[in-house]
C-alpha cells in the first residue's frame, strides 16, 4: 500500500512512521508513506498556502491553488482509491472504516489547518472526509498519523500473527476481553484458571462473555449499535 500525506508541517509526521510496526510495514515493503510539504506548491517568494475567509471572521483558510497544484502533481503519478480530508466534521473514525481502507492499494490524505481548506477543493478533489473524534486538533498531521497506524496493522502480512489483528476491540463490535501474563499470582491478583486450563474451546467462551461484559459496562453504545 502507498500512502500520500500533504502537510504544512511535514516535521511533525518524521517519527511515528520510523518506529515500532510501521517501520517493520516499510522494511518489508508493504507500506510506503510519503509526506508532501505542501509550502513546495505554496505562491510567490514566501510560499503563501493560506490566505483570509471571504464573509470576513477570524481564522486563515488554505487555497486553493498550492492545494490544487499539489493534489493535480501527486495525481500524475498514482491512482489513489480515495483521496481523504481529515477533518472534524468528517464521518467518525472506526474500525470497520480502517478494514475497509486497509483493502486499498494508493491513500492520500489532507492534513487540514487554520479554519481548513478551500471548499472548492473538497468539491473537486475529496472523496472521502474523516474525524478522529468530536474535537479539535491544531492541524490534521496526528489524525493523518492516526489513520495510518490503524489502516497499515491490518495489511496483511504487517503483524508477525495476523490473528491478533483479528481480536482487537471493535473487530466484532466489542471491546477486547482482559488479558494476562505471567506471573499467574502476583500479590493474592490471580489469572482465572479458565485460562490455564489449556481447554480452547473454554477459553474462547470465557473472552467473548468477558468481551461482552466489558463492552456492557465500559461501551453499550456499541451493543445498541
Amino acid at each position: 500500500m502507498k500512502i500520500d500525506i500533504i502537510s504544512v508541517v511535514p516535521e511533525l509526521l518524521s517519527s511515528p512512521f520510523q518506529h515500532s510496526i510501521m517501520r517493520r510495514a516499510a522494511d518489508k515493503g508493504l507500506l510506503s508513506v510519503h509526506v508532501t510539504d505542501l509550502r513546495e506548491y505554496g505562491i510567490g517568494a514566501h510560499r503563501q498556502v493560506d490566505d483570509y475567509q471571504y464573509g470576513g471572521g477570524a481564522g486563515m483558510v488554505m487555497m486553493c491553488e498550492p492545494l490544487d497544484r499539489c493534489i493535480s502533481k501527486l495525481k500524475e503519478s498514482t491512482t489513489y482509491d480515495q483521496v481523504i480530508y481529515l477533518t472534524p466534521d468528517g464521518i467518525t473514525f472506526n474500525q470497520k472504516i480502517a478494514n475497509h481502507l486497509s483493502c486499498m492499494d494508493n491513500l492520500l490524505l489532507i492534513c487540514g489547518h487554520y479554519k481548513g481548506i478551500d471548499q472548492r477543493i473538497r468539491d473537486i478533489h475529496v472523496t472521502m472526509e474523516i474525524s478522529v473524534g468530536d474535537f479539535v486538533l491544531s492541524g490534521g498531521e496526528l489524525a493523518a498519523a492516526t489513520v495510518v497506524d490503524a489502516v497499515g496493522r491490518l495489511i496483511p502480512g504487517v503483524l508477525n500473527d495476523e490473528t491478533s489483528a483479528l481480536t482487537d476491540s471493535f473487530q466484532d463490535d466489542l471491546l477486547a476481553p482482559p488479558v494476562y501474563t505471567r506471573p499467574a499470582d502476583y500479590k493474592g491478583h490471580k489469572v482465572p484458571e479458565v485460562l490455564l486450563s489449556g481447554n480452547d474451546r473454554l477459553i474462547e467462551e470465557w473472552r467473548y462473555d468477558a468481551a461482552l461484559q466489558a463492552t456492557k459496562t465500559k461501551r453499550p453504545d456499541l451493543l445498541k449499535e
